[in-house]
């Protein structure tokens, strides 16, 4: 494993890590917070730099930013099966004319 990919395993794993515990302790709707809010900024800025030291990481290694999406979303390229690409006809143009 060589030293960028161990840091891009090791920022991984922190954010997933700071993810769950940001779920775990977020409280229902109209209840207190237990965190202060420079706590909380904290976090959200622990979060920011390790974004930005992945995309630095990712763009020096030449992967493709991966960016989040829904399961229901529609995707961004749509198949087009080989058998349907061909030379466009004019219409009313016959085929073989």
């Amino acid at each position: 494993m060589d030293e960028s990919q161990k840091e891009r395993e090791i920022l991984k794993v922190m954010r997933k890590v700071l993810s769950s515990v940001i779920r775990e302790i977020t409280p229902p709707p109209g209840a207190r917070h237990p965190l202060s809010q420079g706590t909380i900024e904290d976090v959200r800025n622990c979060l920011g730099l390790i974004s930005a030291r992945e995309r630095e990481l990712a763009d020096a290694a030449g992967i493709a930013a991966e960016r989040p999406h829904f399961s229901d979303e529609p995707p961004a390229a749509k198949v087009i099966p080989m058998t349907q690409i061909g030379k466009t006809r004019k219409p009313g143009q016959e085929e073989g004319s």
